[in-house]
């Protein structure tokens, strides 16, 4: 058993009420971690840090990220084995993707903010000098899917900037947060710079969003949630940042080269079981490679190596959707089934025979099932893409039309001949119902700070 506790000033500690962390691989509790309910300390210990960190220097603070990947890098396999833990995803995944891409977001954001150029606006008699602020006391609220690359997103560019946080890992995965406190605080951290709470997203992400000393909101999580969140802090005039769901399509043209084609989709389909918001759910193949396309795929299905699902209640929401779509007409051409072991593990499930407009071909599954489809042109490859209230992200497989047709993709996202493919200083974000706003690159440094144009007239 692992004791979670919150880190908050420099001090740990926890809650008379506990909840429990369950592996999703044997459904047996692994940790037990605060149920927290008041952030007043939290946002005491952040205020009180405020003057002191942002009054450091651009480097400074990037060497202070230095020193946190450096850490994290020396104890890799230790965060790849939690994080293995936790998630339930296989040890290779854990490490070459959470692990290696935390430590790659602190570094990232140190290099790019030793790099960043001056902002001088010179007109005939002034200079404009914009100077970036921090913007103060951040909330950071992120999902169980990839919990530490995704906080690690957040944190990086948030103290990079000269924030102070208070962050909230989702209650069912947070073993890698809390060793990241511990990382911090061991390495000397200054006290109250990063406050991490655990507990339930109603009560205390609830309490991150509406209070009135945190300034700014950077979510990442469900659609449904995500309209609680602005709902609450739009009207306080909090920045807010909102990365939400996606229903994505791989569009695979009838002139993909179907060697690389085939393990990218099903990579997309099936990476992590399907819980990455970025997975391609909607396999849209062209109808005259069809017949080819699929048993390739199916056979690639077979052979492609998941982990289980996050809960008991997550399996069961997936399953429910399975049997939707048999009633709206599907044919299960893969899986379909739950893994008859312990913990919650559904095998990869691909159906064919549904309307692209049908509720399990537009609404977000997240878990490993996908929906395929005919097309006939890229017209109607585009627009069966573009039908949903989502526009995250998306794929098109083409030797010669990919840019052509990824430019008419109603997404924040979309990648050609490959997927997940990530370049830190790009946006990362989603239109329509998958969000607001961007992070990444010089969109992370904006939504993380003040700029203040100050105007010096020339005598």
């Amino acid at each position: 058993m692992i004791t979670v506790e919150n880190l908050i000033g420099g001090k740990f500690s926890t809650t008379e009420e506990l909840l429990d962390d369950i592996s999703p691989a044997s459904g047996e509790i692994i940790a037990s971690i605060p149920r927290t309910k008041s952030i007043d300390d939290a946002v005491s210990a952040g205020l009180g840090a405020l003057e002191s960190w942002g009054g450091l220097s651009m480097n400074e603070r990037a060497d202070w990220l230095d020193k946190i990947a450096n850490t994290l890098e020396s104890r890799i396999d230790e965060l790849a084995r939690l994080e293995a833990l936790d998630t339930g995803k296989p040890i290779d995944i854990a490490l070459n993707i959470d692990a290696k891409r935390s430590i790659s977001n602190f570094r990232f954001f140190a290099d790019f903010g030793r790099k960043l150029p001056a902002e001088n606006f010179v007109m005939d008699d002034a200079t404009n000098f914009v100077i970036r602020k921090p913007v103060g006391l951040v909330g950071l609220i992120s999902p169980w899917n990839l919990p530490l690359y995704l906080l690690s997103w957040k944190i990086a560019p948030a103290l990079l900037m000269g924030n102070c946080i208070i962050a909230k890992p989702s209650e069912i995965t947070p073993l890698t947060a809390h060793f990241l406190a511990r990382v911090c605080t061991d390495m000397g951290l200054p006290d109250g710079v990063l406050n991490i709470v655990h507990g339930l997203g109603p009560e205390v992400g609830h309490a991150i969003v509406s209070h009135p000393d945190i300034k700014a909101i950077s979510f990442t999580g469900g659609t449904a949630t995500g309209r609680i969140v602005a709902a609450t802090a739009a009207p306080m005039f909090k920045k807010l940042s909102l990365e939400l769901g996606g229903k994505n399509a791989s569009i695979i043209l009838d002139d993909a080269d179907l060697a690389i084609t085939i393990p990218g989709v099903v990579r997309a389909s099936f990476l992590n079981s399907g819980q990455i918001c970025l997975c391609g759910s909607r396999v849209l193949v062209h109808e005259d490679i069809y017949e080819e396309f699929l048993p390739k795929y199916l056979k690639a299905v077979a052979d492609f190596k998941i982990g289980p699902v996050i809960n008991a209640d997550h399996a069961q929401k997936i399953l429910s959707y399975i049997e939707l779509a048999k009633e709206e007409g599907g044919i299960i051409l893969a899986g379909g089934n739950r893994i008859d072991q312990p913990g919650s593990w559904i095998e990869p499930t691909v159906i064919g025979g549904l309307s692209h407009l049908c509720r399990t071909a537009t609404e977000e599954i997240f878990g490993p099932v996908v929906t395929i489809h005919k097309f006939s042109s890229d017209d109607e490859a585009i627009q069966m893409a573009n039908c949903t209230e989502y526009g995250l992200a998306g794929s098109v497989w083409s030797q010669t039309r990919g840019m052509e047709v990824a430019k008419q993709i109603e997404s924040g996202m979309v990648w050609v001949n490959t997927w997940l493919h990530r370049d830190l200083r790009v946006p990362f974000g989603g239109i329509k119902n998958s969000g607001v706003g961007r992070e990444g690159g010089m969109w992370s440094i904006g939504f993380f700070s003040e700029a203040v144009n100050i105007c010096e007239m020339q005598h």
